[in-house]
């Protein structure tokens, strides 16, 4: 069930250039305000003042004034309704005025949890859309672009939109119209590119099939996505705030077909709209047919017929409905309703590295594949350098006259763009490609690359250079396999075989554990048999491991190691005491017995072979 999300964006181009010009600081105090809160002087003696020093109250003590004392104070006051410490404290305690009345404590704080907005889906909530915009903008805003011999309106703020201006109207119209008008350049590069970069947040955190829907839009492929947000109406909401949070005014339908969630999220009239499968045709049958993203030939064509929403167009037959506004008009209403599909062209956060050779003739050589791939290879170093980019991994395809693709991949240990070991890594791997009856295509890509940067040569006064071992590493590599060679690596487990991994050949691993460890690690422990030992703490004397008898002369330990409780419920009281022990012969082995030897919850006391020293 395909699920698609129009992102409607009605101010983009007046609402960007608003937060483009919003200040980076907050303004600084004026200069009276600075010198009175930090250097102008106390005053000791200002003279007459209604608050009183000494022990007076504070302004806004209701029943300390004197005009309200007496009715706010029961038992009245010695001076004129203001009563004085001693009589307050005569008072019994539950007679006595609270300390806010009396002034000496600030007002009390709201609730922290009071100031908090609704919870989403609460009666109470509201999306970002319906708060009130208009405030923000002080004078109506226009842009306005250039089109032949004159100048006309291509955005107009929501101000202006109330005073009666609107997108394709003149400016010397809007000007005559309203004189305090605040007329921009309308910037359409910097809204595209803005657009662009909202698409490739999409992709990068919303939903992995993004396409940008004109110049005030997105398409959201959610299909299979929603669920990570808690469904579509929350997803919705999140949407509407994260753009609220950013300036922007918005609003989100979801539907099934690309055209419907078009039409509804312009001209629905809802900030959202989540519209149920298989409902478009009810959906969008009472708006009017600009819904339709026809052109403006139709649409005067249309309302010359009488022709205004888009029911009027289900009774017409699809022949005299083409004739009459054209077969773009009936594949429009075909893609809103489902019955055509939409494809979404999404976009592509980074453009692969991509280089082809279409041959005149087809090959079947080993010296021309070779020789195809020698100039594939200098096309794709030239593209690299352009990009200051090292190649990690390339793929190359070959396209047979049979029409069968082969593809043969390689990795480098490190980024690198050499021309000449690029080819001498494909040249092992020729003898893997299976021309048939002759190759007719060829085409090279770097899905994995990394950023590389001009290095400088190193002279003979810096002192001997490092050598790489990057070209090395991926001969060897090509030759036995990718596999074949590694380096071991550490991870954090208690655990002895899941704290090792295994990591590239040219990788530094950190993190080694402090703790001795056998230098050869078996890949699971092997159980020992005609094991003799003192429990619960003394290493055993001897033991039989693949069938030979070893007798322990020296030993170390126990070293415990508890089970990791938080992967498996069996490892809550697992326990594992490890030794280092040596035989007679001087082979030293790392072994360790299931259990503290106390508890029977912990193991039942096998003995277990996990790693040799030497």
């Amino acid at each position: 069930m395909t699920r698609v999300a129009s992102l409607y964006l009605p101010h983009l181009a007046i609402e960007r250039l608003r937060r483009s010009e919003r200040p980076a600081k907050p303004p600084e105090a004026p200069p009276a305000l600075a010198q009175s809160r930090f250097s102008t002087p106390i005053d000791d003696d200002p003279g007459a003042c209604s608050v009183p020093r000494g022990g007076g109250w504070r302004p806004g003590a209701r029943w300390a004034l004197a005009d309200h004392g007496a009715a706010a104070w029961p038992q009245g006051g010695a001076s004129g309704g203001k009563p004085t410490q001693s009589e307050i404290d005569a008072l019994p305690a539950h007679q006595r005025p609270t300390m806010r009345e009396m002034g000496r404590r600030s007002e009390a704080a709201d609730n922290p949890f009071k100031a908090m907005p609704p919870d989403e889906g609460a009666p109470g909530y509201a999306p970002a859309i319906q708060l009130p915009l208009i405030a923000t903008w002080a004078r109506p805003t226009i842009l306005i672009e250039r089109m032949g011999q004159r100048d006309v309106v291509t955005a107009v703020c929501p101000v202006a939109l109330e005073l009666g201006l609107r997108p394709g109207m003149a400016a010397a119209h809007a000007r005559a119209l309203v004189t305090d008008l605040d007329v921009r350049d309308a910037e359409q590069d910097q809204d595209r590119a803005l657009l662009d970069r909202l698409a490739l947040h999409a992709v990068g955190r919303w939903t992995p099939t993004a396409s940008v829907a004109g110049p005030d839009g997105l398409w959201l492929d959610l299909t299979g996505t929603t669920h990570l947000f808690g469904g579509e109406a929350r997803f919705c909401r999140r949407l509407l705030r994260f753009l609220h949070r950013l300036g922007f005014t918005a609003s989100i339908a979801i539907a099934g077909t690309p055209g419907a969630a078009h039409a509804l999220a312009r001209y629905g009239g809802d900030p959202i709209t989540i519209l149920p499968p298989g409902q478009e045709t009810r959906a969008i049958a009472e708006l009017p047919l600009a819904a339709l993203r026809l052109t403006a030939e139709a649409l005067t064509s249309a309302a010359r017929f009488g022709l205004e929403r888009v029911a009027d167009l289900y009774p017409i037959a699809r022949g005299p409905l083409a004739r009459r506004l054209g077969t773009a008009t009936v594949t429009r209403l075909d893609q809103a309703r489902g019955a055509v599909a939409e494809p979404i062209v999404p976009v592509v956060p980074f453009e692969e590295p991509r280089v082809e050779r279409r041959l005149l003739e087809p090959i079947a050589t080993a010296e021309a594949i070779s020789q195809v791939i020698g100039d594939l290879v200098d096309d794709m170093v030239v593209l690299l350098q352009a990009r200051e980019l090292g190649l990690r991994a390339a793929v190359l395809t070959c396209l047979r006259v049979d029409g069968v693709e082969q593809r043969i991949g390689l990795g480098a240990a490190k980024a690198t763009r050499d021309a000449k070991h690029l080819k001498r890594m494909f040249a092992l791997r020729i003898e893997r490609i299976e021309p048939d009856l002759g190759i007719e295509a060829m085409a090279l890509a770097a899905p994995r690359v990394e950023d590389l940067m001009p290095v400088s040569l190193a002279t003979g006064l810096a002192g001997p250079s490092v050598p790489d071992l990057a070209p090395l590493v991926d001969q060897l590599a090509g030759r036995a396999g990718d596999a074949a060679l590694f380096r071991i690596g550490a991870q954090e487990s208690d655990v002895p075989e899941r704290a090792i991994i295994r990591t590239d050949a040219l990788a530094c691993p950190t993190g080694w554990p402090i703790w001795k460890r056998p230098v050869r690690m078996l890949r699971r422990p092997e159980l020992l048999s005609n094991v003799v030992a003192l429990l619960p703490d003394h290493p055993p004397r001897r033991f039989v491991w693949r069938g030979t008898a070893y007798h322990v002369v020296a030993g170390d330990g126990p070293e415990r190691i508890h089970g990791e409780w938080w992967r498996k419920p069996q490892e809550m009281w697992a326990v594992r005491d490890y030794f280092r022990v040596e035989t007679e012969d001087g082979e030293r082995f790392w072994l360790f017995r299931r259990g503290d030897g106390v508890e029977g919850n912990t193991g039942d006391l096998s003995w277990y072979m996990h790693g040799l020293f030497g």
